[in-house]
């Protein structure tokens, strides 16, 4: 039987957004955190009612380990009773695909994803040495290029922050990607420093003194995760994004992370995509990448989950297509 325990038993997993933080840090915008205990598996469950009379049971990144399809339906099932009034439960699984068994009905594949399901890993056990031979020429080539024109990395604290979300605001309109407000951010870094299992990271990279990018880093357990980057349109020609990385990277490894998520790419390298550019960059660090199961329902109440998934797919395309050719 499934029980409830509290947010801080979560801090067994090394997953961030599995974690009790990242539970407390959703309870601030509308969501509230549940935490189970299933079969000895820790689960955090983000509750949220949506326009429409729509309540979304969503859980990020978990389980973290491969289970089978009967551990869902009985998880599923045995919450019904602990979560009165929920649509359907969202499943946002980060399972590699090859690892992931098969999920049937009354499993359904959402039509949305809400955490990127593909990314780059990067594998920091390795020397300087290691690490710059398994990136591509190119990358190697800029971040050298960044040093020879005087770029410099700083770590900054939560002083930095809105300076770093000005960049942030330039990077939104340029890429036409939408973003949160400030506070949200405030929020994220102010919990992420009260919490002993985590720690933010904040990094500015200048050009003759002027503050040209910025990359937003949590360090979870043995992950740092690439959270939030951020860039000026001015001086992109002197390759501050690249140095950038490199000292996250150096950085977190020193802090003894063992592994460095690049947290979002395209699923395949196709010219093509909107986020070219972005795959090219993120896959230029070398590192593995990994396609994962992404968001997975299990619907409670079949009629408004079938209402509900339709006016999603709608949203996507008015935001995806339309509303860009404007």
């Amino acid at each position: 039987m499934v029980r409830s325990v509290s947010l801080d038993e979560l801090a067994q997993t090394t997953t961030l957004l599995q974690s009790g933080l990242w539970g407390r840090i959703k309870a601030d915008y509308s969501w509230t955190p549940h935490a189970f205990m299933y079969n000895n598996v820790p689960l955090l469950v983000l509750v949220r009612k949506l326009p429409g009379g729509v309540t979304i049971g969503y859980v990020p990144h978990g389980p973290v380990t491969p289970m089978d399809l009967p551990f869902f339906s009985k998880f599923a099932e045995s919450l019904r009773g602990s979560l009165p009034g929920v649509t359907f439960l969202r499943f946002d699984l980060p399972w590699k695909k090859k690892l992931s068994p098969v999920l049937g009905k009354p499993f359904c594949k959402s039509p949305v994803e809400i955490q990127p399901p593909d990314t780059v890993i990067i594998d920091l056990t390795k020397s300087d040495e290691e690490l710059l031979s398994g990136m591509k020429k190119k990358t190697r080539y800029n971040i050298r290029l960044a040093e020879k024109k005087g770029v410099t990395v700083k770590r900054t604290g939560i002083e930095g922050l809105s300076c770093w979300y000005e960049l942030y605001q330039e990077t939104s309109l340029r890429d036409n990607i939408q973003i949160h407000s400030y506070d949200y951010y405030l929020t994220v870094y102010s919990h992420c420093e009260n919490d002993p299992e985590a720690t933010p990271v904040l990094l500015l990279s200048y050009f003759n003194d002027i503050v040209v990018s910025g990359i937003f880093l949590v360090f979870y357990g043995n992950r740092a995760t690439y959270l939030y980057g951020a860039s000026s349109d001015a001086h992109r020609d002197v390759m501050p994004n690249y140095l950038l990385q490199w000292e996250g990277l150096r950085l977190a490894r020193e802090s003894g992370c063992t592994e460095y998520d690049m947290f979002g790419i395209p699923p395949t390298d196709d010219p093509g995509h909107p986020m070219y550019g972005l795959y090219r960059f993120k896959t230029g660090f070398g590192g593995r990448i990994d396609h994962m199961e992404g968001c997975w329902d299990y619907p409670f109440k079949h009629l408004s989950y079938r209402l509900f998934r339709w006016a999603e797919i709608l949203r996507n395309l008015y935001y995806k297509k339309i509303k860009k050719m404007k």
